[in-house]
């Protein structure tokens, strides 16, 4: 590589930082915006999961911020565990094309049960029902966010 190369590629990121700094927003207020977003996310699932107690017969929840560590609590859950299990049950999950994800997530819902208090389902059938319209719940909720989201960057 000669000193040609070296000059170009350095041209490359000086071009690069200054379009960063011009047509964008600073990393803080980028991080900010993650930041609350993810924020407005649990937040939404709190809500969510206070919905789907008042309506699910089987699903109990304490109170509001027992719904809010349960939105934690899950978040977590399907972050760190749910690829475990998924991993570990690939060949399962392949093999019914993917609709033992389904039970992969009712599983996700009960650890939550054990793992917080104030928060129970009263069996499979429930959570398995609870994961569905919780994830119904939260594309009907998170899409509010999306659209934000574009009205900010226009």
């Amino acid at each position: 590589m000669g000193a040609h190369t070296f000059g170009s590629i350095r041209l490359f990121f000086i071009k690069l930082d200054k379009k960063w700094k011009t047509n964008s927003v600073s990393i803080y207020e980028y991080k900010k915006q993650i930041n609350m977003k993810l924020v407005l996310k649990m937040l939404l699932t709190a809500i969510a999961v206070v919905i789907l107690a008042k309506i699910l017969p089987g699903v109990y929840v304490d109170s509001y911020s027992t719904a809010v560590i349960v939105a934690i609590v899950l978040g977590l859950l399907r972050v760190f565990v749910k690829p475990l299990i998924i991993l570990f049950t690939l060949p399962l999950t392949i093999l019914t094309l993917g609709i033992f994800l389904f039970v992969i997530n009712a599983g996700i819902i009960l650890l939550a049960d054990k793992l917080v208090d104030g928060f129970a389902v009263s069996g499979f059938w429930y959570a398995l029902l609870f994961s569905l319209l919780l994830s119904f719940f939260q594309s009907i909720l998170y899409s509010f966010l999306k659209e934000d989201q574009q009205k900010q960057m226009s």
